[in-house]
């Protein structure tokens, strides 16, 4: 492609473009090179430095210490209303220029937000300044997602101050509760990977333990998900749209991140490399505090974006060349819009490594510069530092900071590898190798050709040291290589993590044996059981209680005696004191039906479908996808649509009424996932329009599932379906947020439901269909036999194929995965067991003090499921971190 378009390569801008000569001016007075904008403007003998090729000069530093301001820094605000009010007003007026007169509730949530934000930013800056003082170890949380939803309620209650901001928005004419609900819920995540990055760094702060989330930035989100004529749509999560009071721009925290270019071999070492490119893009911080409950401590997520200021190129546009001038821009930019691009074309793979390698290399410069600070040997790095990566994602953060330390910090190669063992722990969340992520070695050879390298010598010392280890087991090398040999090589991430971590874990404790078995079991019989632990995944009690279900969380308050509960979930045991308080137990299904009351009228605000809060709501929110089996889930709806359309109106009203919800999104590429969305809405619209039926069956589909969704939906269960197939879902974390606000689970013997059951009593759980360890048999008869299905899955095939929802070829392909693909995930395996599962949900439901029975014993028994208890396993065996409050005395 021809440099006078400004790109190089899939649409990356060649900065050392030649300019486009001007009308009158000699092409060799054009400068080659774009000059470099100035990052603050000089003026004097700065300015005369500067010209003559001197360095930047740098801001300056104040000459004294001002106690006063010392003084403030390091004080708490007042927290009476009136400090408040002034606040909230000042912020109307100077920030966002409001009058009585012009003030709306958009601009009263962005006061507010702002009010109370000056608060965490005050905390946040006394957490760091404690930490830094004391030399206090950090764990860094590499996660691309981090699924936070709303900060403006749980920040206030964080600090204690819900009622008092209540009270001042009272005053100027707002209901707090209108006010929260002005706030987007931030797009950084799409399902249980982000939010469970979302609880922990939640539980690090409000368990003092310093720590920090590392991520990106998302200008839209994933996507935002319409429902048109059944199908999904998708459309940018313009969430930036509107000031973020929650974030704090670091223009001050900015980092040069290379791709693409040549390397140059240092003369003097082996191992050490100059890295040459063209292609440098400026990474820049984005800080999102984090409010301790409990503790004045704030934790910190902090976010990369790319600038792009710097890569307008002036003399383009001058030329009227405009598309080259913002070429480099774009390219910058996109590498931050969405999370998880579209990789079913080689251009998407390419922005997602791009995307990735930004992420892991500003992190790693991050943590390499707040370290050199301490002005300690780099040995010491494991000693100060504890990075853990939450899935494969960040991966490419080991050979980034092996790169740091061999070619910018000059260590020898095992002084570098063995500081980087220290360093990084994995968390491993996939069972399928199929779901297994890998990069084609040419395309990571392209984009990251010093990286490429150093994987290459991490894989070669790797396998000459199993060789030596298990002399002449060629096999073994082969299936442990970190390079697979397939057309084109694959670079194997997991196994890459693996060998670049001192701690590899499991979620939950059916996955941590699974991985063992199967895609790890090699490197346990190379590097030893003990690497290899389990840390079951956990919820955070303040957003999945305190804050979703407040009338349950006053009865939890009440029995416990204060809210220490909210810290200390083990205290919620004493809830099974109250099984026989008849007053009680009438109290807790009360607000039971208050939370399902709240959401039919979500339901009926989004959708425009009246439920009954009556009935029984049967929930399955998550991502779409195969193995979670909303497919089952629909089959069984067109199944007991089947049979209430066999009965007399006589019998039907002795059924037990039932509001079938679901939710979540499908991959923007995920074809099959998208028609299992469009058939449940068309199953939705057949089966609500149906006047026979009425209220006894309702089907519901709620668009653009969300963490805020979530929390209307959660507290509101009667029972939640989690039915992946046995031994493909890592944990689940929904699962344990339906089970700590009283709903009860149908589900299948995979994740953490095993788990859950052991806690809180299988007498509390429906479960159903084969064992983990009967799949592969199963999977293998389905592969070579055709059986005839159970006579209730067939009829819900029959009804699909007489055109009952619609032309039933859209829908035909779902069916022939079953019949004719091998049946992968076992639907028509599970599919009587799992309708008799249903059969003994509805039996229970008819015995109304059983089931207040199971929700309360369910509540009681859930301590072992707060990400709190994650988070110190992690503390004291993973990270060898200490909790650290801040003591405000000696700053």
């Amino acid at each position: 492609m021809s440099q006078n378009t400004g790109y190089f390569s899939s649409s990356i801008p060649l900065n050392t473009a030649k300019a486009t000569t001007t009308p009158g001016v000699h092409e060799a007075d054009v400068p080659v090179t774009r000059p470099t904008s100035l990052k603050r403007v000089l003026s004097g003998p700065a300015l005369k430095t500067m010209l003559a090729g001197g360095a930047h000069s740098q801001p300056k530093t104040p000459t004294k210490d001002d106690s006063e301001f010392r003084d403030y820094s390091h004080s708490e605000i007042s927290r009476d209303v009136a400090t408040i009010k002034n606040s909230v007003v000042m912020h109307l007026t100077a920030t966002f220029l409001r009058t009585p007169a012009s003030i709306d509730s958009a601009h009263a949530y962005l006061a507010s937000a702002f009010s109370v934000r000056d608060r965490l930013l005050q905390r946040w800056n006394l957490t760091n300044e404690y930490h830094d003082k004391i030399g206090a170890k950090r764990v860094y949380y590499m996660s691309l997602e981090f699924l936070i939803g709303r900060t403006f309620d749980n920040a206030l209650l964080a600090l204690g101050l819900r009622q008092e901001y209540s009270k001042v928005l009272g005053d100027v004419g707002f209901c707090l509760e209108d006010i929260i609900d002005e706030e987007r819920d931030a797009a950084l995540g799409n399902g249980g990977l982000g939010r469970l990055a979302a609880c922990y760094v939640d539980s690090m702060a409000c368990s003092n333990y310093p720590g920090w989330g590392y991520g990106l930035r998302y200008k839209y989100g994933m996507f935002q998900q319409q429902i048109l004529n059944g199908y999904q749509v998708e459309a940018p999560d313009c969430w930036l749209d509107s000031p973020n009071p929650w974030e704090f721009p670091r223009p001050d925290v900015t980092y040069p991140v290379k791709f693409y270019g040549h390397l140059v071999r240092d003369p003097h070492s082996e191992h050490r490399f100059k890295w040459e490119s063209n292609v440098v893009y400026d990474a820049m911080a984005f800080d999102v505090p984090v409010p301790g409950y409990g503790t004045t401590n704030v934790g910190n997520i902090r976010l990369w974006s790319c600038k792009t200021n710097t890569l307008f190129d002036l003399n383009k546009f001058n030329s009227g060349d405009y598309q080259g001038a913002t070429g480099g821009q774009v390219a910058a930019q996109i590498l931050t819009d969405v999370l998880y691009p579209n990789d079913n074309t080689n251009d998407g793979k390419e922005l997602r490594l791009r995307q990735e390698y930004l992420f892991c290399s500003a992190t790693m410069q991050d943590i390499m510069a707040r370290f050199k600070k301490t002005n300690r040997p780099l040995s010491e790095l494991p000693d100060l530092a504890a990075i853990q990566l939450n899935d494969t994602h960040p991966t490419l953060g080991v050979p980034e900071l092996m790169r740091i330390l061999i070619d910018d910090e000059g260590l020898s190669w095992d002084e570098a590898w063995d500081i980087t063992t220290r360093t990084f722990a994995f968390t491993n969340h996939t069972i399928l190798p199929e779901a297994m992520e890998k990069w084609p070695v040419p395309m990571l050879d392209k984009i990251l050709p010093r990286h490429m390298g150093i994987i290459y010598d991490i894989n070669l010392f790797f396998l000459q040291k199993v060789e030596r280890q298990f002399p002449g087991d060629r096999e073994l090398l082969n299936k442990i290589s970190i390079i697979e040999e397939s057309n084109p090589q694959q670079v194997r991430m997991a196994f890459l993590a693996c060998v670049g971590s001192h701690k590899v874990n499991g979620v939950a404790a059916i996955h941590s044996d699974i991985i063992k078995q199967t895609i790890f079991k090699d490197f346990v019989r190379i590097q030893g059981e003990d690497k290899f632990i389990n840390k079951t995944n956990g919820v955070s009690p303040r957003r999945w209680m305190n804050e979703c279900n407040p009338d349950m969380s006053d009865l939890i308050t009440e029995v416990v005696g204060d809210r220490s509960w909210v810290n200390d979930l083990a205290k919620v045991k004493q809830l099974e004191g109250k099984l026989e308080d008849v007053n009680f137990r009438e109290r807790w299904w009360a607000a039971k039906q208050k939370n399902k009351e709240r959401l039919a009228e979500y339901i009926l605000t989004t959708t425009g479908i009246k439920v009954s809060p009556k009935a029984l709501f049967d929930i399955q929110v998550k991502r779409i996808h195969e193995y979670k089996r909303q497919l089952m889930n629909i089959f069984s709806v067109i199944y007991r649509y089947h049979l209430l359309k066999q009965m007399s109106p006589e019998q039907r009203e002795q059924e037990v009424p039932r509001v079938v919800i679901f939710a979540g999104k499908a991959a923007s590429g995920y074809w099959v996932a998208k028609q299992v969305i469009k058939l449940i809405n068309s199953v939705a619209e057949v089966i609500n329009s149906d006047e026979e039926i009425g209220d006894v069956l309702k089907v519901v589909f709620i668009p653009d599932y969300s963490v805020t969704a979530a929390e209307v939906i959660i507290p509101a269960s009667d029972i939640s379906q989690h039915i992946s197939t046995a031994g493909t879902e890592a944990s689940g974390t929904s699962n344990m947020k339906f089970v700590l606000n009283g709903g009860i689970i149908l589900g299948t013997v995979d994740g953490a439901n095993i788990e859950i059951g052991e806690e809180i009593g299988e007498e509390q759980i429906f479960f159903f269909g084969c064992l983990a360890h009967e799949v592969e048999d199963f999977r293998h008869y389905l592969r070579f036999n055709q059986p005839k299905p159970d006579s209730a899955l067939q009829t819900a095939f029959d009804m699909i194929q007489r055109n009952t929802f619609g032309d039933a070829q859209l829908f035909q392909p779902l069916i022939d995965a079953i019949m004719r693909g091998g049946d992968v995930y076992l639907l028509s395996v599970d599919f009587p067991s799992y309708i008799e599962a249903h059969k003994a949900v509805e039996a229970a439901y008819r015995n109304h003090d059983e089931w207040v029975t199971k929700s309360i014993l369910s509540v009681a028994r859930m301590a072992k499921f707060s990400s709190d208890r994650s988070i110190q396993e992690y503390a004291e065996e993973v990270w060898n971190i200490e909790p650290q409050p801040v003591l405000n005395c000696g700053l």
